[in-house]
């Protein structure tokens, strides 16, 4: 018999993961040498992210703003392209979510 998690606690996969993805970019991000003038930006939501994460069932719609957010504030920067890519996987599993855009194969 398969148990449920609830959304967001310590014992939901999901957000288990969301929360690596997350610290993956964060540290990616802060080796990363060039000057990105809306790094402010992605690190506060790097921190909400993390923060939804830990604290309970994240909304579905508010891990999409961040992502996009996140995804404006770094642009095309690839060497941060592949720690992205892992937080949106990561969002993707909290709710379908149209495969179009970044992160996209």
């Amino acid at each position: 018999m398969e148990v449920r998690r609830e959304a967001g606690t310590e014992d939901d996969p999901r957000a288990a993961e969301l929360r690596r993805a997350v610290a993956r970019l964060r540290r990616d991000l802060a080796a990363h040498p060039a000057e990105l003038p809306d790094r402010a930006i992605a690190d506060d939501e790097l921190a909400a992210l993390d923060a939804m994460a830990r604290t309970g069932a994240p909304e579905l719609h508010r891990l999409r703003r961040s992502l996009l957010l996140i995804a404006g504030a770094l642009g095309s920067v690839s060497a941060l392209g592949p720690a992205l890519t892992g937080v949106r996987a990561a969002i993707d599993q909290f709710g379908s979510v149209p495969r179009t855009g970044i992160g996209r194969d």
